[in-house]
């Protein structure tokens, strides 16, 4: 609830904003959709701690549309599934908008600066199948993981539509390099060639190790 120390109508120096009415917005919730009464000011703008300005969503709704659509399930079918479980349609173009945020957020983690040291680095090419323009495609993807000085893994970096030839994994690990990659003693992976050729020439310090798994 919200007190005013001046009455109304009053014009007064101490006084920033004055209201203008109202406008309704619909805010779709995991128990259906709400309309909101927004009031509508001049001289400032309103904002609210429980709801964010230009929100039509909750965060919950948000997330779970770009899980559904990372889990390839096509944008019609969400479609289909939000109306059945929060009696609202969400267009195609509000799926794609969602992901395109997410898209965003994974780019700017996949590049984030590597600070500190791996001395053990985990390396490995993965196919995966990807839904591209109606069709099902095999991408390779180069991982690597590192493990810190603590002894915690973390996934270092991924690089996709990299094959595993030496210019492949030689532009990986200078990329890795260049994001600031650095005291890698031992590197494992499997007896890949174009791997096993880059190795030194980027980490000279660095062993390497078979993977007893690929083994």
């Amino acid at each position: 609830m919200l007190f005013w120390s001046t009455k109304r109508y009053e014009r007064s120096g101490d006084r920033k904003g004055y209201r203008s009415g109202h406008y309704d917005r619909n805010f779709t919730t995991t128990s259906g959709d709400v309309t909101l009464h927004v009031p509508k000011l001049k001289g400032v703008q309103f904002e609210t701690a429980i709801i964010e300005r230009y929100r039509r969503r909750e965060t919950s709704i948000e997330e779970a549309l770009i899980e559904m659509y990372l889990a390839g399930v096509s944008v019609r079918r969400v479609e289909d599934i939000t109306e059945a479980l929060w009696g609202t349609r969400v267009s195609s173009g509000t799926v794609s908008n969602l992901n395109q945020k997410a898209y965003e957020n994974i780019e700017k983690w996949r590049c984030r600066p590597l600070t500190g040291e791996y001395a053990y680095v985990y390396v490995d090419g993965v196919y995966l199948k990807r839904s591209w323009g109606g069709e099902v495609q095999n991408v390779s993807v180069l991982v690597a993981i590192g493990v810190d000085q603590d002894g915690y893994r973390e996934i270092l970096g991924a690089a996709e539509d990299m094959k595993e030839d030496h210019e492949s994994w030689r532009s990986f690990f200078v990329w890795l390099k260049e994001r600031g990659l650095t005291g890698v003693r031992l590197v494992i992976g499997d007896k890949n060639l174009g791997m096993l050729e880059t190795v030194h020439e980027v980490f000279p310090d660095a062993k390497y190790q078979r993977c007893i798994v690929h083994f």
